[in-house]
C-alpha cells in the first residue's frame, strides 16, 4: 500500500477535492465485525484496503452518530459522538489512522438543519415551556384555530405529512423531515455557536471534510406571522419555483451563505483547508452560490443523477455543470448513485415515464428489470462518469455492479417513509442493503450473523470473493478504470466532438485521451486511437449500445 499512499493525489495538492473519486459508505450497511447484525465501524476499518485497492481518493462516512434510526441515522442526538451500536470515539480514531495510512482522506456528514427529538437541546425545550431559551434553539410556534389546534403553516414534510407536530401543552414545533427530527433555529446564537464546535471537533480528531446534508435549508423566515405555501403538495423543487431565488420560507434562502462564510473561516484555518461539499437541491444557477471559495467549495449535482439515458440530454446537463462549476471557481461533482436513490444498475434501464415508487411498490416487476442490461448500462455509464472533470463520487456496491432490491418484504422495511405516507412509498432501503463480501455465510461475509436488513441470494454472484481478480468483473472494470484515470487526469476542461452518430457522446481531454460512448441501440464505428479501456467487449473495431471507450491519442 505504500506505493499508492505516496502517488495519491490527496497527498500532493490541498485541493486534491477538486478531481478526486469519493466513496461513500453507509455504515450500518458496509461490514459489521462484532455479529449483530448492523455494521459499525470497526467493521470499516477491517475493510479499508478493499478502498485501497480500488483506487479511490476518500471515503465519505454517512451518519454514524447516536441515533434511534427514525432516519437512517440522519436524526442524530449528539453529533460529536458515536452509537454505541457502531463503536466508540476511539473506535473512529482508529478508522482515521488506518484510512490516512492506506491514503485516503475521512469526510464524515455534518447534519445542521435539525437534530434528534432525543437530543439533549429538545428534551429540555419540552421541559422548559413557551417562550424559553430552550425552545428558542428550535421552531416553537402556537398554531391555529380556536384552541390552536391548527398547525401554524401549510409546511409539508419532505417524507410525507404536515411539517408540524404538536407537543402536549399544545404547541408546535416544525419537523421538515420525521417528526422525530425537529428543525433547528439558525437565528439563534446558540446554535450556529454549538455547530462551529462540531467543525472544530472533528477537524481535530483528523478529518479531511464534511458532506453537509440539506444544506439549503438551514436560513428560513421566521417573521411572524409565517407564510403559508399555497400549495402544500407541490415538491421542494416545484415550491422552489413559485418565488423568486432566495425567498423562499425555509429553502435555499440568501441568507445561507452568511452561515457557509462563517464556517470556511474555521475549515480554511487548518492545513490542509477542510473540504466540503453541499447537498443542495437547488437549481444550478443557485447551487454555484453554495460550491464558492469562500463558501463550502463544492455541491453535489442532482442534474447529472437524474438526468435520462439519453445522449442530448446528459450532454446538455454536462456542459451546463462545467460551466456552473466554473463560474463558481469550483470543480464540477457526478454522482450516479447515493444512500437515497434507486441503483443505477436498475434505475437507467428503467422507462423514462416509470413512476419509481410504483415499481418499488410492486417489488421490481412492473416493470421487470433485465439485470444483464441495466449492468451492462451502469458499467457504461459510470466509464462515462470518470472520464468527466471534477469529483465523482460513488455508492458503496456500485463497484459490485449490486442492483435494486426492490423485493424487500413490507414487513422489515425501516425507512420512515413507508409509514409517514400511509404506505404510498416504499423508501429508500433497497440502496441499504448490506453488502456482499464472500459468495456464501449467513450474511455474504458481511459479519459473522445475520443482516439488519435481508439479502437475496443473487448477492452471491456479486460478491467481492466472486470477482476478485476475475477479468471482465465490474470490480476490476472499477479498479481499472480508477488507477488509469489516476495517470490520465490533469486538467479540468474537455471539447466536444460535433461529428458524432446519433446517440452517441465523445469528447477529448486536454491531457491527451477521448472518451466514446454510445447510448444508442445499433453498433457505431470506433474512431482512431488506442484503446484503453471498455466498459464491455468490441465487437470487431466496433463500439456496441450501451459502451463506453476510453482512447488514447
Amino acid at each position: 500500500m505504500t506505493d499508492r499512499a505516496s502517488t495519491d493525489l490527496s497527498s500532493r495538492d490541498p485541493d486534491w477535492w477538486r478531481q478526486a473519486v469519493v466513496y461513500q459508505i453507509y455504515p450500518r450497511s458496509f461490514a459489521d465485525a462484532d455479529g449483530d447484525g448492523l455494521g459499525d465501524l470497526r467493521g470499516i476499518t477491517r475493510r479499508l484496503t478493499h478502498l485501497a485497492a480500488l483506487g479511490v481518493d476518500a471515503l465519505w462516512l454517512s451518519p454514524f452518530y447516536p441515533s434511534e434510526l427514525a432516519d437512517g441515522g440522519y436524526d442524530v442526538a449528539d453529533p460529536r459522538d458515536v452509537d454505541p451500536r457502531l463503536g466508540t470515539l476511539d473506535d473512529f480514531d482508529a478508522l482515521a489512522a488506518e484510512a490516512h495510512r492506506l491514503g485516503l482522506k475521512v469526510i464524515v456528514d455534518i447534519v445542521p438543519n435539525h437534530t434528534s427529538h432525543r437530543h439533549a437541546w429538545f428534551q429540555e425545550a419540552l421541559r422548559s415551556g413557551p417562550g424559553s431559551p430552550a425552545r428558542d434553539r428550535y421552531v416553537f410556534r402556537d398554531g391555529r384555530g380556536p384552541h390552536g389546534e391548527l398547525p401554524p403553516t401549510d409546511w409539508q414534510s419532505v417524507f410525507g405529512g404536515s411539517a408540524w407536530q404538536r407537543v402536549p401543552d399544545g404547541q408546535w414545533y416544525l419537523h421538515l423531515f420525521a417528526p422525530e427530527q425537529p428543525d433547528l433555529n439558525w437565528e439563534n446564537a446558540e446554535v450556529r455557536a454549538d455547530v462551529r464546535t462540531t467543525l472544530r471537533f472533528w477537524s481535530d480528531r483528523g478529518v479531511d471534510g464534511f458532506r453537509v446534508d440539506v444544506a439549503h435549508a438551514l436560513a428560513k423566515d421566521l417573521s411572524d406571522p409565517l407564510r403559508d405555501l399555497g400549495a402544500p403538495e407541490l415538491s421542494s423543487e416545484q415550491a422552489l419555483a413559485e418565488f423568486a431565488p432566495g425567498t423562499h420560507p425555509f429553502y435555499d434562502r440568501d441568507e445561507v451563505h452568511e452561515i457557509y462564510r462563517d464556517w470556511r473561516k474555521i475549515l480554511d484555518a487548518y492545513t490542509p483547508p477542510r473540504m466540503a461539499v453541499a447537498e443542495a437541491w437547488v437549481p444550478g444557477a443557485r447551487r454555484a452560490l453554495y460550491a464558492r471559495p469562500d463558501e463550502l467549495g463544492q455541491a453535489f449535482n442532482f442534474e447529472y443523477l437524474q438526468a435520462p439515458w439519453d445522449a442530448d440530454a446528459l450532454r446538455q446537463v454536462i456542459t451546463d455543470s462545467l460551466a456552473t462549476a466554473r463560474a463558481a471557481g469550483a470543480s464540477a461533482t457526478w454522482v450516479l448513485s447515493n444512500h437515497d436513490v434507486i441503483r443505477h444498475a436498475s434505475r437507467l434501464v428503467l422507462p423514462p415515464d416509470t413512476d419509481h415508487d410504483a415499481w418499488l411498490l410492486s417489488g421490481g416487476r412492473a416493470p421487470a428489470v433485465d439485470e444483464a442490461a441495466g449492468l451492462r448500462r451502469a458499467r457504461a455509464a459510470t466509464l462515462l462518469m470518470l472520464a468527466l472533470p471534477g469529483s465523482a463520487y460513488l455508492y458503496q456496491g456500485e463497484e459490485l455492479g449490486l442492483p435494486e432490491v426492490a423485493d424487500l418484504p413490507t414487513e422489515v422495511l425501516q425507512d420512515p417513509i413507508w409509514e409517514q405516507t400511509g404506505h404510498v412509498r416504499k423508501g429508500r432501503d433497497g440502496c441499504r442493503v448490506p453488502l456482499p463480501w464472500t459468495t456464501d455465510g449467513p450474511s455474504y461475509g458481511f459479519g459473522p450473523g445475520g443482516a439488519w436488513l435481508p439479502q437475496p441470494s443473487g448477492f452471491a454472484r456479486y460478491a467481492v470473493e466472486a470477482q476478485d481478480g476475475v477479468e471482465g468483473s465490474t470490480l476490476e472494470l472499477y479498479r481499472t478504470a480508477l488507477k488509469l484515470r489516476r495517470k490520465l487526469l490533469a486538467g479540468e476542461e474537455l471539447t466536444w466532438a460535433e461529428d458524432t452518430p446519433a446517440g452517441v457522446l465523445r469528447f477529448d481531454r486536454g491531457d491527451g485521451w477521448r472518451c466514446v460512448a454510445n447510448l444508442s441501440g445499433a453498433p457505431v464505428p470506433l474512431p482512431a486511437g488506442e484503446v484503453l479501456l471498455s466498459s464491455a467487449p468490441l465487437d470487431d473495431g466496433r463500439l456496441g449500445p450501451d459502451t463506453t471507450v476510453w482512447l488514447g491519442r
